[in-house]
């Protein structure tokens, strides 16, 4: 059985696509892509394994574009759904693709692809582009990889390739902040975070990153950005309910259902730690603030708010008629 998340997800989700820094690589998820190939460059007529998805790579020469590289799984399967979310390094040479319905029930980087007997625990692939030849680097998995957590729904790279955040919105534990216990799976699709970082060639899982009030339903890690310099991370929580506005504000009253919040980690030599806890100005229930975020090289943090319904337009307007019902809105910070 699929998750309310993961049906709500499904039901407003566009294609992905990501732009290197220079403008110079794109690369485009078709997650529902049909071909049974595996890796890079493989036959794309045989449609024989449904959904299984795929990524498209093209490079520009001058105003010119082609086509660089056509890359599957390297465990590609029906409904994986390879090609979700994408991400691309600054100079485009490292690819970040999830798969968040791929089954294994490996763990951590590197594990056994064969088994699955862990039904949409979800996946990462990470390929590296050296020349115009493109080469998968590594296989990720959740560290506590289970059956229906969509691990990969999210992505997000930092500028130089070596700093990967992944979000699995249905994981379940009950843990709170970073690095907590992933042992008690008493709080469905509460969500989390999984930070990697790349050393060499070599990628390995940095931290576990829980909301600070991590309720079942919250769906944490819906969305993910990262800074340039991978130090600093917003998380969404689309479906968080508490009540309070703007930065700091209360968590405990969950009385605005779906209203939304977003969470920013910073990165210092000790760790990482929570540095704010963030709401809409003109919180509301059903707003899904955090449906989108996105950060800036200089610590701006944007938020789109899906659902938002106020009547207003431009930029400041009036947020208190919600007559505009669904309209959206983008908070800035």
């Amino acid at each position: 059985m699929q998750s309310n998340w993961c049906l709500k997800h499904r039901m407003r989700y566009s294609l992905s696509l990501a732009l290197s820094a220079d403008g110079a690589t794109l690369a485009v998820g078709a997650p529902w892509e049909d071909s049974s190939a595996t890796g890079i460059g493989g036959s794309q007529t045989n449609n024989l394994a449904s959904e299984s998805g795929a990524v498209y790579v093209f490079s520009r020469t001058g105003a010119t574009w082609s086509q660089q590289a056509y890359v599957k799984a390297s465990n590609s399967e029906a409904d994986d759904q390879f090609g979700l979310s994408v991400a691309l390094s600054a100079d485009g040479s490292t690819l970040a693709v999830a798969a968040p319905n791929e089954d294994s029930n490996a763990t951590s980087v590197g594990g056994n692809q064969a088994d699955n007997s862990a039904r949409n625990s979800g996946a990462v692939y990470l390929f590296v582009r050296t020349g115009t030849a493109w080469s998968q680097q590594a296989y990720v998995k959740a560290s506590n990889s289970e059956l229906g957590d969509f691990f990969g729904s999210s992505l997000a790279l930092s500028a130089d390739g070596a700093t990967l955040a992944v979000g699995a919105p249905s994981e379940d534990s009950i843990a709170t902040g970073v690095g907590g216990s992933q042992l008690d799976n008493s709080s469905s699709d509460s969500g989390a975070v999984y930070v990697f970082s790349r050393t060499g060639t070599v990628w390995s899982q940095q931290t576990f990153i829980k909301a600070s009030n991590t309720d079942g339903g919250d769906v944490f890690g819906s969305s993910v950005a990262l800074s340039a310099d991978g130090a600093t991370l917003a998380v969404a929580a689309r479906f968080e309910d508490s009540n309070s506005s703007g930065l700091g504000g209360n968590q405990a009253d969950n009385s605005a259902t779906d209203s939304g919040a977003v969470y920013v980690f910073v990165r210092t030599a000790a760790g990482w730690t929570q540095q704010q806890y963030v709401k809409a100005s003109n919180a509301d229930s059903a707003d899904i603030f955090g449906f989108a975020v996105s950060l800036s090289s200089d610590g701006t943090l944007a938020v789109g708010a899906s659902d938002e319904a106020s009547n207003a337009s431009g930029v400041d307007g009036n947020q208190n008629d919600n007559t505009a019902s669904g309209s959206g809105a983008v908070y800035l910070y």
